[in-house]
């Protein structure tokens, strides 16, 4: 499956505005042979929007999903999308997949909080793995820093994830996440990473951009710059079958020795 990874930060503060720049976007993914086009975190709305991220909140049904459904469909290609999910009086840092046929596929919620400024506006996920089937993949949901933790990105490999995607607001100096730790977090776990960043400067935040879709062999496929880009890769799936027969990892563990660990 051709993926779209989508580096930009749209327009902070307009949803309007940043639901043009997805249209726009998956039409070029589309164009481009892609059968899923993935957003950055907090795309719907911006990041570093201050109160703004209550007043955008929005519910996982809502007016925007509905449009993003339709973009989705108009094009057909998935799309994965950052926003921020208004759920009674709560607001999660969530990302959502909808199918191609604007199917609303999987929701998931970020479940560990970077920052005095996510911890003040959204509130924790509690489920660790969320998964959709996807054009025969198996497809997981992931935001930013979750992706740092092993622990809840070994679930997804023992969950059978073949693609994790993880929607990314991640800046200057946090580099070497993009460079170095993502191709590796695909090395151990035996499946393909999308990290896709936001890109440049957002209230105090300078976001580096350097998304990144890398294998299971470790080797980034596709890797970003520091501006606006859209980046086309390929998921091989003959490709993660052979790497996983060849890299027993899951197979070798001896989940006895680790109990301490939670």
């Amino acid at each position: 499956m051709r993926t779209a990874l989508l580096q930009s930060s749209g327009r902070p503060g307009s949803v309007v505005e940043n639901l043009k720049v997805l249209d726009e976007a998956a039409g070029r993914a589309a164009a481009g042979g892609a059968g899923l086009l993935a957003a950055p975190e907090m795309f719907l709305t911006g990041y570093a929007i201050g109160d703004g991220v209550g007043r955008l909140a929005e519910p996982a049904d809502g007016d925007s999903a509905q449009t993003i459904a339709e973009i989705a469909t108009r094009h057909g290609l998935a799309i994965a999308y950052g926003y921020p999910e208004r759920d009674g009086d709560v607001v999660h840092n969530s990302a959502q997949l909808i199918s191609g046929d604007g199917t609303r596929l999987a929701n998931y919620r970020k479940t560990h909080l970077f920052g005095d400024f996510e911890r003040a506006h959204f509130t924790p996920g509690e489920q660790p793995v969320v998964q959709a089937e996807l054009d025969g993949l198996r497809v997981g949901l992931m935001i930013c820093y979750d992706v740092e933790f092993p622990e809840p990105v070994r679930a997804h490999a023992l969950a059978g994830t073949d693609l994790l995607l993880v929607p990314t607001a991640n800046m200057h100096p946090f580099q070497f996440v993009a460079e170095s730790l993502v191709p590796v977090r695909a090395w151990e776990n035996q499946f393909y990473v999308a990290y896709i960043n936001r890109t440049g400067q957002e209230g105090e935040f300078d976001f580096f951009g350097l998304s990144t879709l890398a294998g299971p062999d470790g080797v980034a496929r596709t890797r970003a710059g520091r501006g606006e880009e859209l980046l086309l890769s390929d998921i091989d799936a003959e490709f993660l079958a052979n790497s996983r027969a060849a890299n027993p990892y899951l197979k070798d563990r001896r989940p006895g020795l680790y109990g301490s660990l939670a």
